[in-house]
């Protein structure tokens, strides 16, 4: 076996139905039940997450959630708490950074890790991954799929593959022994149409893919024969970068019937608006670039962007583009779902101070009191008279 000191040393972390298991968490009643976070089984989300026990009848992320409710009836369906995930999520984060200040987080619930620089102070990268586990056991009573390899594709790979509460580890001299089997759709870039083509050249397993010329590869599929003619030979350099660049932050909604009222539309904005705008805040960051979105009940999806002159955080200013940009679109269909993205981000502090301050200020300072206010006392303590 090679000598593992030379390689880098990274983890992939994977909660386990994460939504799913926070809230049988939470209320041990849901303990063994079939549990899916999304809506109630007659609105027209989808699946959020979805139990262990929800999974043995076929319910999985992204369903319809009127699919899980006809494939499980008996499911108990919860509405989906981000507020309670992300608290949940820093407190993973935290266990996280008592070992390597390389987390890169990739969504609430998995994080990729670089403990190469760890094993000094913390012992071997497979006892580190170990500890991370049985913390997250014992200090959230949550369970964890860990991978362990000399890169990101491999980890993630090897998180995968013995969940719930799996570890697995991909030594550097059995990257081969442990790609050559997988099923080709398990590489990254190999979607429902790209493994449709390589079937169609009996290419089904990563081996198989592995015989394929780079040539060919090319050929086939530009620059993603490329990256897969890499990825069978588990080539993988893209380092783990512990402080990524957040490109935007938007919230939309999937209405449980077709509206086209738009005063209905607007109050909606006006909540989007909001949140969107306080996740802004908590990421000391201001956006220049408002996107709206829209889909119709034929599902016809459209968005419309503007950007504005100077970087906002501020609700009103986010709601009010929105709505401009809604007044834009044709309200001759109904919708069926609205969104609202800030982009083209920037630091706080990086915006020109303007000859006109005052009001401006004022009513930062009282969206900041108002974000204080929620933070103590609860979402539900103060609102928009709109909105009630």
């Amino acid at each position: 076996m090679e000598d593992l000191a030379n390689y880098r040393k990274i983890l992939h972390v994977d909660m386990d139905a994460f939504y799913a298991s926070v809230e049988q968490r939470d209320d041990p009643s849901l303990l063994g039940k079939p549990v899916v976070v999304g809506g109630r089984p007659n609105s027209r989300g989808v699946v959020s997450a979805a139990s262990y026990e929800a999974r043995k009848y076929g319910i999985r992320s992204a369903m319809p959630v009127a699919e899980a409710a006809r494939r499980c009836p008996d499911a108990v369906f919860l509405p989906v708490n981000f507020k309670k995930y992300r608290e949940v999520s820093w407190q993973i984060r935290e266990i996280f950074l008592t070992y390597t200040p390389m987390v890169e987080p990739i969504s609430l619930d998995e994080a990729f890790l670089d403990v190469t620089g760890s094993t000094r102070l913390f012992g071997p990268a497979e006892d580190i991954a170990l500890t991370i586990k049985l913390r997250i056991r014992q200090e959230l009573s949550l369970t964890a799929s860990v991978g362990f390899a000399c890169n990101k594709f491999l980890a993630k790979l090897a998180s995968d593959l013995k969940k719930p509460d799996g570890f697995v580890v991909v030594h550097p001299d059995k990257v081969q022994e442990f790609l050559d089997p997988l099923p080709i759709e398990r590489i990254w870039g190999v979607g429902e149409k790209t493994a449709e083509q390589l079937h169609s050249h009996r290419i089904n397993t990563v081996k198989d893919l592995r015989s394929l010329e780079l040539k060919f590869l090319t050929k086939l599929f530009g620059s993603l024969g490329s990256q897969l003619y890499q990825l069978a030979r588990g080539i993988d350099d893209r380092p783990v970068e512990s402080d990524r660049v957040v490109k935007s932050i938007g919230r939309e909604t999937t209405f449980e019937s077709d509206i086209r009222d738009g005063d209905f539309l607007e109050k909606t904005l006006l909540m989007l608006a909001i949140d969107v705008g306080r996740s802004l805040r908590k990421e000391a960051l201001r956006g220049r670039t408002v996107t709206l979105k829209v889909r119709y009940d034929d599902f016809r999806t459209l968005s419309r962007s503007r950007t504005i002159h100077r970087a906002t955080d501020l609700d009103d200013v986010i709601f009010q583009e929105a709505c401009s940009l809604l007044s834009e679109l044709s309200l001759k269909q109904p919708l069926r779902l609205i969104g609202v993205t800030m982009s083209n981000l920037t630091d706080q502090h990086e915006n020109q101070i303007s000859l006109f301050e005052e009001p401006r200020l004022e009513r930062e300072n009282l969206t900041k009191v108002l974000d204080l206010v929620k933070e103590k006392y609860g979402e539900k303590s103060i609102t928009r008279a709109r909105l009630l």
